[in-house]
């Protein structure tokens, strides 16, 4: 499994519903994450509204981001979402992966 980091950001004025979404992500869009080998995905977010992103996947970020990009549901999901990005761009286009310089088994 390759370890992945990313960040993006979330309006700070919507990050309250933003989590509302992610309490309740819908069934068909966590078997679509599975099935794209979205392993161990897990969000973190600050106050100001900036998104730590933390995977494990087999073949890295592009790849499991690709895999989603020909799900359906990820098309809704991502539309939904991108209300909440300060550019109003889908939330998987501003993805900035971050390189991992150490790990501590």
């Amino acid at each position: 499994m390759k370890r992945v980091g990313f960040m993006m950001q979330i309006r700070q004025d919507k990050i309250d519903e933003y989590k509302k979404f992610h309490e309740a992500v819908w069934p068909e869009m966590k078997e679509a994450l599975t099935r794209t080998g979205w392993n161990n995905y897990t969000l973190f977010i600050k106050p100001d509204g900036i998104v730590f992103g933390y995977v494990e996947t087999p073949e890295g970020l592009e790849v499991a981001n690709a895999g989603m990009q020909l799900e359906e549901i990820n098309a809704k999901w991502q539309s939904t979402m991108a209300a909440f990005t300060p550019a109003g761009k889908k939330p998987d286009e501003t993805f900035f992966k971050m390189e991992e310089y150490f790990h501590l088994d």
